[in-house]
């Protein structure tokens, strides 16, 4: 069972920038496709963005094309999520995921281990 810890969030205003990370507790990790999902107040979780384990298949929520970045070192065991220009909406506890398929995409229920989270704030 793999286990994945995020960090990165925090307050920032709009137009800053933030880079959450996920860290997996297994080196096996490195084989996972890894996603990242956002969850709102009184909001369903969403998807956000994914890649798979060599770095490809690269998927992105529309809401974040052009301003998010999902990369990974496999050699660390960690996802990263780079956000520029962020905007209010943005404003959502960010978790990490990993699935043991190699497209698993936008799809939360191909993800079988879930972060606990960590919170970002957009202030107007």
């Amino acid at each position: 069972q793999v286990q994945l810890v995020e960090s990165g969030g925090g307050l920032v205003q709009t137009g800053g920038s933030l880079r959450l990370s996920c860290e997996a507790s297994s080196g096996t990790a490195r084989r996972y496709t890894m996603g990242w999902f956002r969850q709102a107040p009184g909001k369903e979780r969403e998807f956000v963005a994914s890649l798979n384990w060599i770095g490809s298949g690269i998927y992105y929520a529309d809401s974040v094309k052009g301003r998010f970045t999902i990369s990974r070192d496999n050699a660390k065991n960690t996802v990263f999520l780079q956000m520029n220009s962020l905007k209010p909406e943005d404003t959502a506890v960010y978790c990490c995921a990993a699935s043991s398929l190699f497209t698993a995409g936008r799809d939360r229920r191909n993800y079988f281990a879930w972060g606990q989270g960590t919170e970002v704030t957009v202030s107007s």
